[in-house]
């Protein structure tokens, strides 16, 4: 699946193992973002702030964890701009044949919660979708979000329908899930511990 403008540089595909560090650097730039501009001048420190050294060791297990369960449940948008003009590969390669993807190849992440987690809102959960914002307007969003739905129509569902948490402030992210069809539905309310 190729972005939906013409010439897209990313490929959709599932996650593997090489792109931890992509990866990474792509949940910071998620978890920055959420921070900037909603929530209050707290927000933002709130989120960097846990953004550790262990929570990065923490979360890529999980996503290990999650896509050992329903391989899927994260999928990539791969830059295509790591070919050689031959069209071969030209990214490292380990023992095993692993590719390994520096943290600037991917363009935009999805991560749709597996099946075993459905009954916590009794639906697929769309936890994340991340796109770097030169890739914004590209089409891969488009590419993500159609990836997302296919991992949520495979899973067993107790209710057919998919659900996420977007930030009332994030005009952006409304807008986007608006054209996908997504609609109020409830309110999420939070409490410090």
């Amino acid at each position: 699946m190729n972005g939906s403008d013409e010439g897209s540089a990313a490929t959709v595909r599932p996650y593997r193992a090489g792109d931890a560090d992509a990866l990474w650097a792509l949940k910071r730039g998620f978890e920055t973002g959420l921070g900037a501009g909603t929530g209050g001048d707290g927000k933002a420190e709130r989120y960097a702030a846990k953004l550790t050294d262990e929570y990065r060791r923490r979360w890529l297990a999980w996503v290990d964890r999650c896509v050992d369960e329903q391989a899927a449940t994260v999928t990539v948008a791969a830059v295509d701009d790591n070919r050689d003009g031959d069209g071969s590969d030209d990214r490292d390669r380990d023992a095993d044949g692993e590719t390994h993807t520096a943290a600037g190849d991917l363009a935009g992440y999805v991560f749709v919660l597996p099946e075993s987690l459905s009954f916590v809102w009794d639906a697929a959960v769309l936890n994340e979708v991340y796109v770097r914002p030169e890739y914004r307007g590209t089409g891969v969003a488009d590419d993500l979000m159609a990836a997302a739905l296919s991992v949520a129509r495979e899973q067993d569902l107790p209710l057919d329908r998919m659900v996420l948490d977007v930030d009332r402030e994030n005009d952006r992210a409304r807008a986007f899930y608006d054209r996908y069809g997504f609609e109020r539905w409830g309110e999420m309310v939070a409490r410090d511990l």
